[in-house]
């Protein structure tokens, strides 16, 4: 799986032939790909206009172009604000809550991801074929497609060490902007353009799938909490500035300590694995069905409800596993 950060030709550049050969030897002799855009066509053809590129079907003939559209940025933010405020008031009736969860569209954004990167995988599992993914940036929708992809195809990346090697390589090298989308909460007033919780919709998604499939993956909710609110506010240097160019100027690695050392400390890790975890090598297909995609109670609700029964309750499986 590919994965592009700016269309290969466009209206305003010359066609690129070694682009055109570069996915020729990705494919191999006789092969053929999918494009998955998580842009809408419209988005793209507003784009082209406007001087934007893409990729067009002459040259390269042996690629199929599929649009997945995928929000980011403000849309994003506006429906995590409103979910997180519908969350934070306890006083709203059946009707008032169930309108108002509706109404943020968080769900129908966990689902749109979950579905698109099923997509992707389809198309290497079943179909055999190579996938670019492209989005407009290449460092949002993109890195959450693939993100997602490899966690449903791999078993490796469910394990403790491959997820955060799954972080590391996806959403840190690969460049998304942390800095920029999340410099704020969503109870802040002020939305800056560059907002955007892309990171918490994966985590979110990655908890649908440990849901679904609650044996399939070694960590639990916890770690999934423990990056949440590392993104945001940390001691540590992990999700600091938006690329490595800037940590690297910053000397991030040399003046800061890393959250995955602190997460490999045994004691830590204790803390973090799944106890019913037991390896599956085989694909996980998640439902994407809308009575399947369900509210992340332990993030959304932890503020104004506790969690002490349901983490006796972990405690005491943990218990049964080791003595068993």
């Amino acid at each position: 799986m590919l994965r592009s950060s700016q269309p290969l030709t466009g209206p305003n550049r010359r066609r690129c032939r070694e682009d055109e050969a570069l996915l020729g030897t990705a494919l191999g002799e006789g092969g053929r790909g999918f494009i998955l855009d998580t842009r809408s066509a419209q988005a793209a053809k507003q784009a082209r206009m406007g001087g934007g590129g893409t990729e067009p079907k002459a040259s390269y003939p042996r690629w199929r172009r599929l649009h997945r559209a995928l929000e980011r940025g403000r849309p994003l933010q506006e429906s995590f604000a409103r979910l997180v405020e519908t969350c934070s008031d306890p006083s709203l009736s059946m009707d008032r809550w169930l309108g108002r969860l509706e109404s943020s569209r968080w769900l129908s954004h966990v689902k749109a991801a979950l579905s698109t990167a099923c997509l992707a995988a389809q198309c290497m599992d079943r179909e055999q074929s190579s996938v670019l993914v492209h989005g407009a940036e290449g460092t949002d929708t993109t890195l959450l497609v693939t993100a997602l992809a490899q966690l449903i195809l791999d078993p490796a990346c469910r394990t403790l060490e491959g997820f955060q090697g799954l972080l590391e390589r996806e959403w840190i090298q690969a460049g998304h902007p942390f800095h920029l989308r999340c410099a704020r909460s969503a109870h802040s007033h002020a939305r800056p353009k560059q907002e955007g919780p892309l990171f918490l919709l994966f985590l979110d998604c990655v908890w649908q799938l440990s849901r679904q499939f609650p044996f399939s993956l070694q960590f639990g909710e916890r770690l999934l909490l423990t990056l949440f609110d590392n993104a945001y506010a940390s001691a540590y240097g992990t999700f600091l500035c938006n690329n490595e160019k800037e940590r690297s100027l910053c000397k991030v690695k040399e003046s800061t300590h890393s959250l995955w050392s602190w997460l490999s400390q045994p004691e830590q890790q204790q803390k973090l694995l799944n106890p019913l975890y037991s390896h599956n090598a085989l694909v996980i297909w998640p439902s994407v069905e809308p009575q399947s995609i369900q509210l992340w109670q332990g993030l959304f609700l932890r503020w104004i409800r506790p969690s002490q029964h349901l983490d006796e309750a972990w405690a005491e499986i943990q218990r049964l596993v080791e003595e068993n």
